[in-house]
């Protein structure tokens, strides 16, 4: 472990001596000053975590002069020390921000108990703070994590057109990390200061939708006593994030047109027109393309909020990012946890294995499953088999296919066949739907059926 750093000041060279050399014993690095100004030009090039500091300094031997100076160790915890057990000097002290105050002649126990106080506070307030600015600072692209092609593809494209305003359509199935992309995007973007809000069209029921984006004046109907600021204005210089757009009623279609159109709206109720500056950014697991042509999404609104398309591919589709997303789980884990984790090569692989059909946000809670009953620091293939009792279910897949004399290669197209047919017949034809059963995107699903001539 890295040693603690104590500066201790004080003008009598004794006290300096035996006192730095009692908190060596103790493990600490110990620099010593007889003066301010030479306590100032160590801290230059001593990065203490306390300081000691004598209230009566030469050349005045004034205690006002050196609690005048309590500012030049701002960001440490400084304990006074002094031969004058003054009450009101010690209040004043920890009043101008000293940690504590001790009299001389010290027990040393009594010092023991004050320093080791002092700096172990002053570490956890530090790591905490840096915790929580690594949790709330913008990653950048590496927010999307992954080593595959499609993985470095996204991350490309992210960080070329964040900086622009352009409308962005992110798609994929679910949990493969659209919201991820999209607060990404606003991150790296002009407006990074501003809101972004968040909404999800399918959560919100569709008589409410309306009022919950435009906002509603106070009469407008049976409950509304007072005005009601909606969430395009709370977006009004940032970004609105439509989440699953696919899932909002044609109603509700016109009226956002008409906002992505002229960049005004009407409260509910409202006879004032309301103006905002917005960033756009839509997501779905939808096939919008198939909905325009049922008719179930408008085209024109389509086409306004298409702008570029970010298209994520489920996790089966590109297993080589697994183990670089369970290392960065692992280590958010053991940020909030404090405590060391690791997967064994056997749980890796066990991981590797699987399918996921929920995909990246699957995997990451059944991460969390499995450490949270994890005994030890390391987590087996024990601990994975209490939660999942069969063990490994893509091998025993695979076992339970007949033997044959095929190639590999030939073995898994007949077997990519058979469940791309039993999924087709199973949702009549629907590709949408017999992509989700497999835990494929759509186009993914389009290209087997190519490939295969299906």
């Amino acid at each position: 472990m890295t040693q603690n750093k104590i500066l201790l000041v004080d003008d009598e060279p004794a006290f300096r001596e035996l006192a730095s050399r009692w908190l060596a014993k103790q493990d600490y690095h110990v620099k010593t000053a007889g003066s301010l100004d030479d306590a100032r030009g160590a801290l230059a090039s001593f990065d203490a975590d306390l300081v000691l500091l004598d209230l009566s300094m030469p050349p005045h031997f004034d205690p006002q002069v050196t609690l005048d100076a309590m500012d030049d160790f701002a960001g440490r915890p400084v304990i006074i020390i002094t031969g004058h057990a003054d009450r009101d000097l010690a209040l004043k002290a920890i009043e101008l921000g000293a940690w504590d105050f001790i009299a001389k002649p010290i027990d040393p126990d009594m010092l023991a108990v004050v320093v080791r106080r002092a700096i172990t506070k002053t570490t956890l307030e530090r790591e905490l703070t840096q915790l929580k600015q690594a949790s709330h600072s913008p990653q950048g692209a590496s927010a999307y994590i992954g080593h595959s092609v499609s993985s470095q593809k996204v991350r490309a494209l992210v960080e070329r057109i964040a900086p622009t305003d352009v409308r962005v359509l992110v798609t994929g199935p679910s949990g493969t990390g659209k919201e991820v992309i999209s607060r990404t995007l606003h991150d790296l973007s002009h407006r990074a200061d501003k809101p972004f809000v968040s909404v999800h069209c399918g959560a919100i029921p569709a008589d409410l939708l309306e009022s919950e984006l435009f906002g509603y004046v106070k009469g407008a109907f049976t409950g509304a006593e007072k005005d009601k600021i909606g969430l395009l204005s709370l977006a009004d210089g940032g970004t609105l994030f439509l989440d699953e757009i696919g899932e909002m009623p044609l109603a509700m279609q016109v009226k956002l047109l008409r906002v992505l159109q002229e960049g005004t709206f009407f409260p509910v109720g409202g006879r004032e027109q309301k103006y905002i500056d917005i960033r756009v950014i839509s997501a779905t697991n939808a096939d919008l393309l198939e909905k325009v042509r049922e008719g179930s999404f408008r085209e024109d609104l389509y086409y306004r909020i298409k702008g570029v398309n970010i298209e994520t591919q489920a996790l089966a589709e590109r297993l080589e990012d697994v183990p670089v997303l369970l290392q960065s789980f692992l280590q958010r884990l053991q940020n909030q946890q404090f405590k060391s984790l690791q997967l064994s090569p056997e749980a890796v692989q066990w991981f590797r294995d699987q399918s996921w059909p929920g995909n990246v946000r699957e995997l990451k809670n059944a991460l969390e499953s499995v450490a949270s009953i994890c005994s030890q620091n390391r987590i087996t293939m024990e601990d994975i088999q209490l939660l999942y009792p069969s063990g490994e279910p893509v091998r025993q897949t695979m076992a339970s296919l007949p033997t044959s004399d095929a190639s590999l290669d030939e073995q898994v197209r007949d077997l990519e066949i058979r469940l791309i047919n039993q999924a087709l017949e199973k949702n009549q034809g629907n590709r949408t739907q017999a992509a989700k059963q497999l835990g494929i995107s759509r186009q993914g699903l389009i290209k087997k059926i190519e490939r295969y001539g299906l």
